[in-house]
């Protein structure tokens, strides 16, 4: 069971089920929204417990994609395709020790010119086989 919040405590979860490793995202929307890329993780719908939802704004990001944020601080947390049953939630949002491990970049072709990509995970120019999204 791994625990996290955003950053006033407005929105709390619990992730009860196996999470899997970092992906981190490259692309425009996400280096957008947060400045850089984005890490996240996911979970099962069935396996994520939010308190303060209530605090948590859902952006229609996309046409088949959401992103979560508190309305308090304006953290991010979550991202969410419609036509799955798990969730993306931020790395960054994980109260420590996460346990978690990166796994791979993606949408690399869209990184922005500022930084290197050079920690030896698997990159790709879009997504990988395994992790859905919003684009191609």
């Amino acid at each position: 069971m791994k625990t996290g919040s955003c950053g006033c405590g407005a929105v709390q979860f619990t992730a009860e089920g196996p999470l899997r490793g970092v992906v981190y995202c490259h692309c425009t929307q996400c280096r957008k929204q947060s400045g850089h890329f984005f890490a996240a993780t996911n979970v099962s719908d069935a396996d994520l417990d939010i308190r303060g939802s209530e605090n948590i704004t859902w952006y229609r990001s996309s046409e088949v994609a959401r992103r979560g944020f508190c309305r308090v601080c304006g953290s991010v947390l979550f991202w969410k395709h419609d036509e799955l049953d798990t969730v993306s939630v931020m790395a960054g949002a994980f109260d420590t020790p996460s346990g978690l491990v990166g796994e791979s970049h993606i949408f690399v072709a869209d990184k922005g010119d500022y930084y290197a990509i050079d920690d030896g995970l698997p990159q790709f120019l879009k997504s990988t086989p395994t992790v859905k999204v919003a684009q191609d």
